[in-house]
């Protein structure tokens, strides 16, 4: 059985002081955290910023933006309902900070040049791989803001998965893409100018090791199982194949 101490990774010093427990009930894929603690080494964040927390999911990284940070967070999503996070964030007594939306990445309500900056990670794969999307969100961001994303993603361009992968490969893995395919999609449309693009430092072995917490100690049968299955497929690939991408831009 693993140790949930374990998951208090020095490599994340302002992770590793949240309850790994609280984390996992908030699991819907990757460690958030660790991902976002990495993203921001290459985005500034300052007191006060409007930060667009996009596709967050249950709210983990909202809390974390809050509460590290200083920042306000507009916390969107499609699959999770508003009310569910709201009751997330008044627990973590960040209500006064984050505000719970409901939303689809192609329709913010949102004025012109409102945020400072926009954050998403482990969902941008899912909308934003359209050479149309970033033309449409960077304008939500003031001049000289900053769009940040953390995704899953692959170490070189994959046409057909790998033989060890056939079984596990799914239709959405069409979606990730190496580190240089993003710099290179978002230098393309003029919109922002990219500051950097680089693989997430051993964010598969970590991956690795957070599904398998989330198997053992997860709160649903879904979750278990699909942490499970990451698990094996991680195994299976042992290494070769998957990458997490980080991706900054100033606008």
């Amino acid at each position: 059985m693993t140790d949930l101490a374990s998951l208090r990774l020095p490599a994340y010093p302002r992770s590793a002081a949240y309850d790994p427990m609280w984390m996992i009930e908030g699991c819907m894929g990757p460690n958030p955290l660790w991902l976002l603690e990495d993203l921001l080494a290459d985005l500034p964040l300052r007191t006060g910023d409007r930060v667009l927390d996009l596709g967050c999911g249950q709210g983990l990284t909202s809390v974390f933006l809050a509460r590290e940070y200083g920042v306000q967070v507009f916390a969107c999503d499609l699959w999770v309902k508003p009310t569910d996070n709201l009751r997330r964030f008044t627990e973590a007594g960040v209500d006064d900070r984050v505000f719970p939306i409901h939303a689809e990445a192609h329709d913010l309500k949102f004025a012109k040049g409102y945020f400072d900056a926009a954050i998403s990670v482990d969902a941008y794969q899912y909308f934003g791989t359209d050479d149309l999307y970033l033309p449409y969100l960077a304008p939500f961001v003031r001049k000289g803001g900053y769009i940040g994303v953390a995704v899953p993603g692959v170490r070189t361009e994959v046409v057909t998965p790998p033989p060890w992968l056939e079984r596990y490969w799914e239709h959405d893995f069409a979606v990730f893409h190496t580190a240089e395919w993003w710099r290179t999609h978002w230098s393309r449309p003029g919109q922002v100018t990219v500051l950097s693009a680089r693989e997430a430092p051993n964010a598969v072995e970590n991956w690795r090791a957070w599904s398998l917490a989330c198997a053992e100690h997860g709160k649903t049968e879904f979750v278990r199982r699909m942490s499970t299955e990451t698990v094996e497929m991680l195994d299976a690939d042992a290494g070769r194949t998957f990458a997490f991408p980080l991706v900054v831009a100033r606008t």
